[in-house]
């Protein structure tokens, strides 16, 4: 037996004529899916008796959405491979079905008797009006062709019920026929509808002499992804043990190709298909007075405008609440240089159109650095946070974080995208134990100067910050000092202040943070003081920037 192996689509190799090659007909089925966040590559093996000579490998099984030029081929076997190619089947008429035509027969007498009925009652009401519109009904006793009160009263109501007795009819009649034309849409829907048609890959050989052969063919369908799901276990410690998170991963996989993969090779990959394999090209950045009636376009830097980002699929109730007490088997992980990909052991099976499927893939502590942070200026409430350094291999994509602290479920974050050698930080719920109040304790606005006025607005703040854990913490609280972009409007921080521990944090302009190391039951005190000056003709507001 010798392997033989091709890695093109539409392209003949070998001089095989596909129009005097025999057809045999050929079943594959799905046996490894790698699946990517925005794709999935699908392996099917076929195994089959190949006769000598030229033959055309007909397989009628793959799915409508494969991409034709992804295709794919090798194998094992005494035949040379020529071409593959995919086309869609060719096409077909509807099945006769009988009992649908019976069906459709019976409705639609149905309905020309509902016509007959229609066309008699109106015959009627026609009769009636002309009836009441031909004899003479007058009122007296005396008058010639008169008839009595009696007789009028009598006939009137007469005519009155026949004509209410035949719109009944009518009405009655015209609904039911309503009725039977949404039944009759939906039975010649379901007479030319046809079953999903799958596509058909033809696959060109030849072969010296008869023999036994296995396939692989491998192709690439859009209609599949996997979302990263992390669950974030933190172990808050005490005195005597230090905190500690255990993160598991998890893929959540929606696949939608029209094939169930069953009993299946599953793997998941973190590269990205979709993004093509070369960075976008820059065009020239020109700088001109505006034209007259020209409307300002957006610059993107290049050719299109940045794509939205899809959200993930909502995470649901059960996933966050309930411990995983039974263990979980997870992935075997292949890190090479460019990509990471896990693969599940054993066999899975994933069936289309049914939702996501959820598989744990890997799981790792890491030692954190807790700390309180407050932000009173907006929220009186402390967070406890804990940050760490991403040590593995494959880099953290982004995606949901179910949060745990102390076996305990307190909300859900999102895990930024973090590579090896990066820091994370994520959030564990409010802090109870941290009390953090913000009081202004002065405010003054006025005006100075003798020559050239300006009003000016001096506040300073008064912050104060207890802890009432059994053990140190460390607290960091944030504020924010007005930033300036005029040059007439000055701001400075004044003396008073506590001298903050950063400055521009996060690269957020004027956001100072205050870092303290606070013992048990110890309140700390932070002061916060700022001036701004401007011309006394102007105003000024305090607005939020970007």
């Amino acid at each position: 037996m010798r392997k033989i192996a091709i890695a093109t689509a539409l392209v003949c190799a070998a001089p095989i004529t596909a129009a005097v090659a025999a057809e045999q007909q050929a079943t594959s089925n799905v046996d490894a899916v790698t699946v990517y966040p925005d794709g999935a590559s699908v392996t099917r093996v076929v195994r089959t008796t190949v006769p000598s000579g030229d033959t055309t490998l007909v397989l009628g099984d793959f799915p409508p959405g494969l991409d034709p030029a992804s295709l794919r081929i090798e194998g094992t076997g005494p035949v040379t491979v020529g071409s593959i190619d995919a086309r869609p089947p060719r096409p077909e008429r509807p099945a006769n079905n009988p009992a649908l035509e019976r069906r459709l027969e019976a409705l639609r007498d149905e309905r020309a008797t509902l016509d007959d009925a229609i066309a008699a009652a109106t015959a009627r009401r026609k009769f009636v009006e002309r009836y009441a519109a031909e004899v003479p009904f007058g009122p007296g006793e005396k008058a010639e062709g008169a008839r009595p009160i009696g007789d009028w009263r009598q006939a009137f109501s007469a005519v009155a019920d026949e004509l209410a007795a035949v719109d009944v009819k009518i009405r009655e009649a015209k609904l039911k026929q309503r009725e039977l034309d949404r039944e009759i849409q939906k039975v010649e829907a379901e007479a030319r509808g046809n079953p999903p048609r799958k596509m058909e890959v033809r696959v060109d050989l030849a072969a010296a002499q008869a023999g036994e052969a296995t396939f692989r063919i491998t192709y690439t369908m859009r209609s599949a992804r996997w979302m990263p799901l992390y669950d974030a276990r933190l172990d808050s410690g005490n005195k005597d043990r230090k905190p500690a998170i255990e993160i598991v991963r998890r893929a959540e996989i929606v696949q939608q190709t029209g094939e169930d993969w069953q009993d299946v090779a599953l793997s998941v990959s973190t590269v990205r298909t979709a993004a093509g394999g070369n960075a976008p090209e820059l065009g020239t950045l020109i700088v001109r007075y505006p034209q007259e009636n020209a409307r300002p376009k957006a610059y993107y830097g290049g050719a299109r405008a940045p794509a939205s980002v899809a959200q993930p699929a909502p995470i649901t109730q059960a996933d966050e609440q309930r411990e995983r007490r039974a263990a979980e088997q997870e992935a075997v992980v292949d890190a090479s240089g460019f990509q990471v990909v896990f693969r599940v052991p054993g066999r899975v099976s994933v069936a289309a159109n049914e939702g996501a499927k959820s598989l744990r893939i890997a799981t790792g502590s890491v030692e954190p650095e807790l700390m309180v942070r407050a932000v009173p200026a907006v929220n009186p409430t402390a967070f406890l946070e804990a940050e760490f350094k991403h040590n593995d291999e494959a880099p953290l994509l982004p995606g949901r974080v179910s949060i745990y602290r102390d076996g305990v479920f307190v909300g859900r974050s999102v895990m930024p995208a973090t590579p090896k050698e990066e820091n994370v930080r994520l959030g564990f719920g409010a802090d109870e134990k941290i009390k953090v109040t913000r009081a202004v304790s002065r405010k003054n606005e006025g005006t100075s100067g003798v020559i050239t006025t300006v009003k000016t607005d001096e506040r300073e703040f008064k912050i104060a910050v207890r802890n009432g854990h059994a053990r140190p913490m460390k607290i960091q609280v944030e504020d924010q000092l007005p930033v300036s972009e005029h040059q007439d409007v000055q701001v400075e921080m004044l003396p008073s202040t506590t001298a903050p521990t950063f400055k521009d944090l996060r690269d957020k302009r004027g956001v100072l943070g205050w870092v303290v190391d606070a013992k048990p039951g110890e309140q700390k005190e932070i002061k916060f003081a700022w001036r701004v000056k401007w011309p006394n003709d102007k105003a000024v507001v305090y607005q939020p920037g970007s």
